[in-house]
């Protein structure tokens, strides 16, 4: 995160902290002449902050902003400020680009029309996100700050980590150790104690959209990527890998909730494999893969329909789901809270 820091710092916000902190000027001897005093005038004083590159393959060479702060590159009030605003900011970026280009471009526009898509349910999962993003940032901050002051095993060059094989294993390795804390994450929101007061948010959306993807409860959101945040700090991880990953993470997400049914891969938890726990509530736990769902005995497939073309909006098939996820919510939330589109706006899509 140290490199993306480095980048933002070059190009935003050494500008923004000197303008609204400045450094100092210079005190005045008694005897100074005026032409020292507006020499000295049109300088700052510089703080003992020198430029280190975070990245021996890429850097941003600071600017003369950089030095006129009263607040400093590395001073940890402003690093944390920094990167509170930048994991906020560049997440909405990165929420609102690629879910907006799944939901023109890959979304199932007539999924619209179940019996189970929501009143306004587009608009409430933008706001449920836009209103999960800063409180999800405001807790992942100080992680990326321990990560930035170097108290994680985040490496740069291939020298400084475990040889260049890690720099292939660590992908996969980062995949399967995630995907098996989130399963007893995700399952743990969903024990009576936890579910209505962080995870029911979530499951507001019972057949979501690809903007369902990050409406969580900020707890809840933060609470599944504790895990991504955990790996660095007990094993190697090559800094670009990381940023790549948080990225990627990012639109896996978007992915599994944007009703695309592809690929029937009895591997991969796909977003068949998503819709079926928005739709059933307590199966398919996992992020990556069904892996941890099969040994936990909460694996469901995917029901054929969802593959099929001339059955996947089906009425009958959407009535059999509808009626089968009404039991489900009885035994998991006790009503059902959710007002739902009603049939004549349905039909006039």
């Amino acid at each position: 995160m140290d490199v993306v820091l480095e980048g933002f710092d070059t190009y935003l916000f050494d500008y923004l902290y000197a303008a609204a902190l400045p450094a100092a000027a210079p005190a005045f001897k008694a005897n100074a002449t005026l032409s020292s005093i507006k020499e000295a005038a049109t300088h700052y004083v510089q703080p003992t902050w020198v430029y280190t590159p975070a990245s021996q393959y890429l850097s941003f060479q600071p600017g003369k902003y950089a030095y006129m702060s009263q607040l400093p590159r590395d001073d940890w009030r402003r690093q944390l400020l920094t990167l509170y605003l930048i994991t906020w900011l560049f997440g909405l970026v990165v929420y609102f680009l690629f879910a907006s280009l799944s939901y023109i471009f890959v979304f199932d526009k007539s999924a619209m029309a179940h019996p189970k898509f929501l009143k306004n349910q587009i608009r409430m999962e933008i706001a449920q996100a836009f209103w999960a993003l800063p409180g999800m940032a405001l807790l992942t901050a100080p992680v990326f700050l321990l990560e930035v002051r170097g108290y994680s095993k985040i490496y740069d060059t291939t020298a400084e980590g475990p040889g260049l094989w890690y720099n292939f294993v660590q992908f996969p390795f980062f995949i399967l150790f995630t995907d098996f804390f989130i399963y007893w994450i995700h399952r743990g929101l969903h024990h009576p104690l936890v579910y209505k007061r962080l995870h029911k948010p979530h499951h507001k959306w019972i057949m979501p959209t690809p903007y369902a993807s990050h409406a969580f409860h900020p707890v809840d959101g933060f609470s599944q990527s504790v895990p991504y945040h955990v790996f660095p700090f007990l094993f190697p991880l090559q800094k670009f890998a990381s940023v790549f990953l948080f990225v990627a993470i990012n639109i896996w997400t978007i992915m599994i909730h944007d009703g695309e049914y592809v690929a029937d891969n009895p591997i991969i938890n796909g977003a068949a494999c998503h819709t079926m726990h928005h739709l059933y509530f307590n199966f398919n736990y996992g992020q990556f893969t069904t892996l941890w769902d099969r040994m936990g005995s909460s694996y469901r497939k995917p029901n054929d329909e969802l593959f099929r073309k001339e059955l996947k909006m089906c009425q009958t098939e959407w009535k059999r789901q509808a009626a089968e996820m009404e039991k489900i919510v009885k035994e998991v939330e006790g009503s059902d809270d959710r007002s739902y589109e009603p049939d004549e706006s349905k039909k006039a899509r």
